[in-house]
């Protein structure tokens, strides 16, 4: 069953923008795997980070370290939760969490479905 839905886009210029303006960003929205990502890689993982958030019934109010993407096997985007946002997950009974990532023409979009079984 569907427990919620989340989507988000990001113009990636802007982004690139916010991060030079203020470095520390970088740092505060992103682990340490995906900070040497490029940009438009970024500008998805930023989405998918809201995307998440709402897909959980709580845009902006969970941390963004809580929330990383990582590649599967076949190089397809994973979500790895913790701390309150995998708290988050279980209060709804979230047990499963899935991600659609892409980025063309300046813009990047993520799109998450929090599912339980």
């Amino acid at each position: 069953m569907i427990v919620g839905v989340g989507i988000d886009v990001v113009d990636i210029a802007r982004l690139g923008e916010r991060l030079e303006r203020t470095p520390a960003l970088l740092d505060r929205v992103f682990t340490a795997a995906e900070r040497d990502l490029p940009l438009r890689s970024l500008a998805a993982r930023f989405a998918a980070k809201e995307a998440v958030g709402k897909a959980l019934m709580t845009p902006g109010d969970l941390p963004w370290q809580g929330v990383e993407v990582t590649s599967g096997v076949h190089g397809e985007p994973v979500l790895a939760i913790s701390g309150k946002v995998a708290e988050r997950a279980e209060a709804l009974g979230a047990d499963r969490l899935h991600i659609s990532l892409s980025h063309d023409g300046g813009i990047a979009t993520a799109i998450v479905v929090a599912e339980t079984a």
